[in-house]
């Protein structure tokens, strides 16, 4: 898996240290820190220079603070995430207005570093291989989620569909649905030709779509199953709406697999 290049920015250089060690305890995704600076200004010239995929950033710091550091590198050309690092949780709210990938309180745990660390790997879309050898028991790709603050690691293989609602997609696997943050096109993108698209909301495995069929309109809703096309998804047994700009590649599954 694609290390993750990290910049830490604080004003102490023992909460620097401290940063720099519990990043090197770090396997899933690993890191490596790539530069440190003690202030915008210094930050600013760092990212100016060499890229990176994470900012670790402090909020009270001399001049610039780190909500202000924030809006700024949200105009650079290639814009890295920010984990917000700071010892006050006052600011939490005003670190996601402007998309922070995630926010922690000092001091940091490992743990929860870990946790934030397989956040940003999952905004960045990278699939987590599980293990690179099939000697080591041939295990399968897994994709890391966020659900309800809660990292986990789902194997590819068990995910049925994802499901675009308001803010949030429902993926689906036969045991459990996850609530995620993504969106259903950076899902698509990472997931590649395992998933069919059958509705702009909506993604299936194409190994679980068992039939075709016209039915009531679902819950899809909107444009494009005024005709009442849907999937059914085993072994859940759902029914997913399917567009009629979407029919026909539906139908060459099917077809391809002799249903």
């Amino acid at each position: 898996m694609n290390r993750l290049r990290v910049l830490i920015v604080d004003d102490e250089d023992l909460a620097r240290l401290r940063l720099r060690g519990l990043l090197a305890d770090c396997t899933l995704p690993g890191a490596e820190v790539v530069g440190e600076a003690g202030s915008a200004a210094e930050a600013l010239h760092q990212l100016s220079t060499q890229e990176a995929d994470l900012v670790l950033l402090d909020i009270q710091m001399p001049g610039l603070d780190g909500l202000q550091l924030a809006q700024r590198m949200r105009a650079l050309p290639r814009r890295p995430l920010v984990v917000f690092v700071t010892a006050h949780a006052g600011h939490a709210l005003q670190a996601f207005e402007i998309d922070a990938a995630d926010y922690l309180t000092k001091p940091v745990r490992r743990a929860r570093l870990q946790e934030a660390l397989l956040r940003v790997s999952q905004r960045l879309g990278h699939v987590v291989a599980a293990s690179a050898s099939p000697a080591a028991g041939g295990e399968q790709p897994v994709l890391v989620v966020s659900d309800r603050g809660r990292v986990q690691r789902v194997p590819v293989a068990d995910i049925l569909y994802l499901k675009a609602e308001l803010k949030y997609v429902t993926l689906r696997t036969a045991a459990h649905a996850y609530v995620l943050d993504d969106s259903l096109a950076d899902l698509e993108q990472r997931l590649g030709d395992t998933m069919l698209r059958v509705h702009r909301n909506a993604l299936v495995a194409r190994t679980a779509v068992r039939k075709l069929e016209r039915r009531a309109p679902t819950d899809g809703g909107g444009e494009g199953d005024a005709e009442g096309w849907a999937v059914l998804v085993d072994p859940v047994q759902e029914w997913l709406a399917v567009s009629r700009r979407q029919l026909a590649q539906v139908r060459e599954l099917l077809a391809s697999d002799g249903i």
